[in-house]
Formats: C-alpha cells, sequence, structure tokens
C-alpha cells in the first residue's frame, strides 16, 4: 500500500508470524501482568475531576521553587498539595484536595484562591492568583465510577457483537487483546505520572474502538482464508496477517500522525487524549499481529474450518454417529 508517493510495506509479505507465536504470546503475558504490577503499585496521577478538590493558577514575579511553593502550602494547612510548574518558572498550579464545606463553586474557588495568595505570598516575591477550579469530591466519585462503566460496557459490547458477526472464539480473542491494549496503555499513563483526566479517558476508549475495529479487519480475513484456502491452519492464520499488514500498519501511522498533530497544536488540554492515541496506536498495531491471531492457534480459542463452516460441522456430527 502507498502513503502518497511512499510504500509503509509491499503488499505481498511472507512473514513467519506463527513460528515464534507462543515465546511471544508468552513475554505478552509477563508484559500484561507487569503492567497490572506498575498500576497497582504506582497508581494515578488523577486529575480535579476524578479527586474533587480546586485548582489555582499563580503567577510569580520571580522564578519560584515548587518545593519552596509547596512548603509554604503546608505551614498554611494545605496538605497533600500538588504543585506544577506551568509552562515557566514563573507560574504554577497548585492542586488541593476539598477544603470543607462550601455553598457553591464560585464561593469555594473564590475562598481557596485568597488563602493559597496569603500562603504563599511574599514581599521579595509577590504573586497573583486567578479564581480556581473547584470540583466537590462526590462529582469526582461519580465520574471515576461512569468511566469504569463506559470500559466495561465498550468491552461487553464488543464481545457481544463480534460473536454475533463472527465466531464466539474470535469474540473472546478481540475482547481480550483489547483489553490488553488497555491496560498497556494504562499502565504507560501510570508509569510517568501523566495527569489522568477526563480526555485521558476519552482517549482510552477510542483506543479500545481502534483495536477492536483492527482486529476484525484481521479477523475477517481469517475466516474468508480458512473457507477458501486448502491448507493448515497455521499457514491460513500466516497469510491472513501478511494479506492485511499493510492495512493495518498505514492505518496505525495515519492515527498516529493526527494524535501527534494534535498533541503539538492542540493546546495543553489535549495533550492527554492525543498522548494516550499515540502510544495506543502502537501498541494496537503490535497487538493485532502478535497477539490477537496467534490466539486463534491455542488452546480452547483455536479455530479450524469446522468452526466457521457450520455446513462442515454439521456433517462431521453425523460422519461420527454410529
Amino acid at each position: 500500500m502507498k502513503l502518497f508517493p511512499l510504500h509503509i510495506l509491499p503488499n505481498d509479505t511472507k512473514i513467519d508470524f506463527m513460528r515464534p507465536s507462543r515465546p511471544i504470546l508468552v513475554l505478552m503475558l509477563l508484559l500484561l501482568i507487569g503492567s497490572i504490577a506498575v498500576i497497582g503499585l504506582k497508581g494515578f496521577n488523577y486529575a480535579l475531576e476524578f479527586t474533587g478538590g480546586t485548582v489555582v493558577r499563580a503567577h510569580f514575579a520571580q522564578p519560584v521553587e515548587t518545593n519552596h511553593v509547596r512548603d509554604q502550602l503546608t505551614k498554611a494547612g494545605f496538605h497533600d498539595a500538588l504543585v506544577q510548574n506551568a509552562g515557566t518558572g514563573n507560574d504554577v498550579i497548585i492542586r488541593l484536595q476539598p477544603q470543607g464545606e462550601h455553598n457553591n463553586a464560585d464561593d469555594a474557588s473564590r475562598k481557596i484562591s485568597e488563602q493559597v495568595r496569603q500562603a504563599v505570598n511574599t514581599d521579595a516575591n509577590p504573586v497573583a492568583v486567578q479564581p480556581g477550579e473547584f470540583v466537590g469530591p462526590q462529582v469526582g466519585k461519580d465520574l471515576a465510577k461512569n468511566g469504569l462503566y463506559a470500559t466495561i460496557f465498550m468491552l461487553v459490547g464488543f464481545l457481544i457483537y463480534i460473536a454475533f458477526r463472527f465466531e464466539l472464539k474470535f469474540a473472546i480473542v478481540a475482547s481480550m487483546t483489547a483489553f490488553f491494549d488497555l491496560i498497556l496503555t494504562i499502565a504507560y499513563m501510570s508509569l510517568l505520572g501523566r495527569e489522568f483526566d477526563l480526555t485521558v479517558l476519552a482517549g482510552l476508549l477510542s483506543v479500545m474502538g481502534f483495536a477492536i475495529n483492527d482486529i476484525i479487519v484481521v479477523f475477517d480475513r481469517v475466516r474468508e482464508n480458512f473457507r477458501t484456502l486448502r491448507v493448515d491452519a497455521n499457514e491460513v492464520l500466516n497469510r491472513s496477517i501478511n494479506q492485511t499488514l499493510s492495512r493495518t500498519v498505514i492505518t496505525a501511522v495515519m492515527f498516529f500522525l493526527s494524535a501527534m498533530a494534535l498533541y503539538m497544536y492542540g493546546g495543553r488540554t489535549m495533550e492527554g487524549l492525543a498522548e494516550t492515541h499515540m502510544i495506543g496506536a502502537v501498541i494496537v498495531v503490535i497487538s493485532s499481529v502478535i497477539v490477537a491471531v496467534p490466539l486463534l492457534a491455542i488452546g480452547p480459542f483455536k479455530v479450524s474450518r469446522q468452526d466457521l463452516l457450520p455446513k462442515a460441522k454439521d456433517d462431521a456430527a453425523l460422519a461420527r454417529r454410529p
């Protein structure tokens, strides 16, 4: 396939993906376990939407150290405050846990912003603060719960659709692969301490959708080849991967490039979504080739021609009858 005048991959590749498939699947299983361990041990840098609390943006007259700002906030009673640089040494973003009861968001942001200003302001380095963003803790809990429900709904929906459209074995393998892609992408965000906000959640859901779309294309070719080719199952799977490899790669490249453009020019608010898309595109293209299809040759997920030809299945059952 061509990308403008360039070839990404030739259309007639003959790579033997199935030969090293078992060691690779073992490696992928270890990678999955390691990713789960990273998520469990390191956790997430949750954004305000999920934790509740207030975000205050402060501009200092002189460059300031984040540790110094954090110490001043701790002395003023703001414990566990998160302080980050915001592009320059003069600007910082301060994230605070919910502070007492407030009648409304405007009241909360105004009062806390003033308290923060008094805590970090000095004659040597005066500070100006903007009114903060306030999110109640219950709102944060509801958003986290709804995000989990959305992820489960997508996985179950994929499972039902592919089982109806293809075969139950295909549905289980596709859902497992999409879950693998999801966990690895989440582990990346956790390991690097990226802020986990609503845009990242949206990015994770869209990565799952991209993964399922990619896997369905390959599985459709697997089903077609099982019905038309008279070769062994491993050869069918190998040919299916090679026949769709060019399409898989160029789709991932375009997905990655669009996410990169969003990352570079979409502003700070879009960085989480774009970065999730970029790492997801890399993971999805790899897993579609070395995880999804090889799983169709292993144990209870092994697919044969009889699974995809109802008539052949019925004839085989009749032949076994006494």
